[in-house]
C-alpha cells in the first residue's frame, strides 16, 4: 500500500538560481539582499510588516513576548495543536489554558473562547493573550473570537504554520490579529527547509522582535546589550529558498485546494464530511484534514 503523505517539499524551479546568488556574493549569514527582499515581497503577500527568524517556534516565542506574556499570566490556547503552539508560552514562564475545538472544523470554538474569557473577567484574571491555530491550510472563525477578545481587550496571535495562502473572508490568514506567525519547515505549504515569519500591525513590534531575534545588540560600536536577545535569524541562503517559494504559493493553494475538494465530494455521502465542507467565501482553504 502506497503511502500519502500529508505534506511534501516542492521545489519550483528558481530557488537554486537565487542560492546560487546568495553563495556567489558571499552573504551567507543573517544579513543580506535576499533576506530584506524575502521580507519585503511576504510582507506585501499578507499586507503587515515582517521579520523572517529561524523557525516557526521562534516566531511565536518572540510574538508572546511582543503581548507582554510573562510569568504567572494565562494564556489560551487550543485544545488540537502541535506543541510548538504552546511551549513557547512554558518558556516565558507563563501558563496555558486549553480551549476545546469545534467539531465541524477541529478549530478553536469562538463559543468557548468567550466563555473562557468571560469566566476569567468574573475572576478578574483576563488571559494575557490568546493564540489562534489554523490548521490543516483552514481558518479558525476568526470575528467572533476578535470581538470577544476586544470586548475585554484580549491580544490575539495567531499560529499561521499551515495557513500560508488561506482567505478568511478576503483576509489572509495571520493578518488578523495584532500578531502572526508563520512556519517554512519542510512539511508546510512553502518550505525554507527550516524558517519561519512573524508579522504584526505596529512597525515597531517587528522591528523590536528584529532586534530581540540578533541578540539584542544595541547599536553601538563596542558588543553592547540591555534586553535578552537570541539568536533567531533566518539565513540570506535560506532567504533565498523562500523567495523561490513564494513565487510559486498560489499554484501551490491552487493544487491544495483541489485535492481537498476531491476529498470532499468524494465523501459527500458519508454521515461525517470533510471539515473542509465551509463555504469557500468565510474560508478558502488551501487544504483539508483529509488531504
Amino acid at each position: 500500500m502506497t503511502r500519502i503523505h500529508l505534506s511534501v517539499p516542492h521545489m519550483g524551479g528558481d530557488e537554486e538560481g537565487l542560492v546560487r546568488e546568495a553563495f556567489a556574493s558571499n552573504w551567507l549569514s543573517t544579513v543580506g539582499p535576499h533576506l530584506d527582499a524575502f521580507e519585503r515581497e511576504f510582507s506585501s503577500r499578507i499586507g503587515l510588516p515582517a521579520v523572517a527568524l529561524g523557525s516557526g517556534t521562534a516566531a511565536m516565542h518572540l510574538g508572546l513576548r511582543l503581548l507582554g506574556v510573562g510569568p504567572g499570566d494565562e494564556v489560551l490556547c487550543p485544545s488540537l495543536t502541535f506543541v510548538a503552539s504552546v511551549n513557547p508560552v512554558c518558556y516565558l514562564g507563563a501558563t496555558p489554558v486549553f480551549v476545546d475545538s469545534e467539531p465541524t472544523t477541529w478549530m478553536m470554538d469562538p463559543a468557548r473562547v468567550a466563555e473562557a474569557i468571560e469566566s476569567k473577567a468574573r475572576q478578574g484574571r483576563l488571559p494575557k493573550a490568546v493564540v489562534v491555530v489554523h490548521l490543516y491550510g483552514q481558518c479558525t472563525d476568526m470575528d467572533p473570537i476578535l470581538e470577544a477578545c476586544g470586548n475585554h481587550g484580549v491580544p490575539v496571535l495567531e499560529d499561521a504554520a499551515e495557513a500560508l495562502g488561506t482567505l478568511y473572508r478576503g483576509k489572509p490568514a495571520g493578518s488578523m490579529g495584532e500578531v502572526g506567525v508563520f512556519s517554512f519547515n519542510g512539511n508546510k505549504i512553502i518550505t525554507t527547509t527550516g524558517g519561519g515569519m512573524l508579522v504584526a500591525k505596529r512597525s515597531d513590534w517587528v522591528d523590536k522582535a528584529r532586534f530581540w531575534s540578533t541578540q539584542a545588540r544595541d547599536p553601538r560600536a563596542e558588543y553592547h546589550h540591555t534586553e535578552m536577545g537570541y539568536n533567531y535569524r533566518l539565513s540570506n541562503v535560506l532567504a533565498a529558498v523562500g523567495r523561490g517559494q513564494l513565487r510559486v504559493l498560489d499554484e501551490r493553494v491552487r493544487q491544495r485546494r483541489a485535492v481537498a475538494f476531491r476529498y470532499r465530494d468524494a465523501f459527500a455521502d458519508l454521515p461525517a464530511s470533510p471539515s473542509c465542507h465551509r463555504p469557500t467565501t468565510d474560508c478558502i482553504p488551501t487544504g483539508c484534514p483529509a488531504s
